[in-house]
């Protein structure tokens, strides 16, 4: 019983931490869930919501768990409906996670019923409005790409005219740190975010962030950001701009 009151003043807690908006935090996990992925029309998944051409197949279940307790999952269209069935048997008895590292209570379950070695999972958050930020932040297009781009964001060159907005930090005459949208829905979009390694630390993963979210609530989208519970230096990231958390997701391929 203890334990209980614990968790509840703790999820309270996180829930304080949303914005006072109708963005409640199940709200937000569905915006994101809309921007990441395809469906039919019964709401099963498609492929990844990539905007570039050919994007590859959805996973075959994407879990998401709320910091309020809302618990949904998806399934990929071609999955037989017995083997949803007994997945989704456990996933009504999953839990809103307490921690950005929560797997599912039941992962080795999901695992073990798909036959899977692919896992991913990690915690999404908010991004706030933030004020401008110091910084050689540009936005970059088709006319100003080619001069800036190093070796090793060459691929960029392919991908920006998918990627609008896409905010980048200039040193050395190049592009050292980008942050553009990789997902694109409707009412949401999802941050990229590459910075060179030899150009970390030194606070421009934060300029671009904030100048791409700025970007697209511009736009009348709001902006998301989601990593991998392993990955320290992105949540280090949420954490000094302030992003909001709002839940776990929890993908097998």
């Amino acid at each position: 019983q203890v334990r209980v009151k614990e968790e509840n003043k703790l999820r309270e807690e996180r829930a304080g931490q949303l914005p006072d908006t109708k963005l409640t935090s199940k709200r937000l996990m569905e915006l994101h869930v809309q921007a990441m992925y395809t469906f039919d029309p019964s709401q099963r998944l498609l492929q990844v919501n990539e905007p570039w051409p050919n994007p590859p197949r959805a996973p075959r279940m994407f879990l998401t768990r709320s910091i309020d307790g809302d618990i949904a999952c998806r399934f990929r269209k071609d999955l037989p409906d017995n083997l949803v069935q007994r997945l989704a048997e456990r996933v009504v008895l999953e839990q809103a996670p307490l921690h950005l590292a929560d797997a599912p209570r039941y992962r080795k379950d999901y695992l073990h019923l798909l036959e899977a070695e692919q896992e991913d999972y990690g915690p999404c958050y908010w991004i706030p409005e933030i004020p401008t930020m110091p910084g050689n932040v540009m936005f970059l297009n088709r006319e100003n790409i080619q001069p800036l781009l190093p070796d090793a964001f060459s691929w960029l060159a392919q991908e920006i005219s998918y990627v609008h907005p896409c905010a980048a930090v200039i040193q050395d005459g190049q592009v050292v740190s980008i942050c553009r949208s990789v997902r694109v829905g409707s009412e949401a979009v999802e941050a990229g975010l590459e910075t060179l390694p030899a150009y970390r630390g030194r606070g421009y993963a934060g300029f671009v962030v904030a100048a791409w979210a700025s970007a697209v609530r511009k736009e009348g989208r709001e902006p998301l950001y989601s990593t991998a519970w392993d990955n320290l230096s992105s949540q280090q990231v949420a954490k000094k701009l302030g992003m909001r958390w709002y839940g776990v997701t929890f993908t097998v391929w």
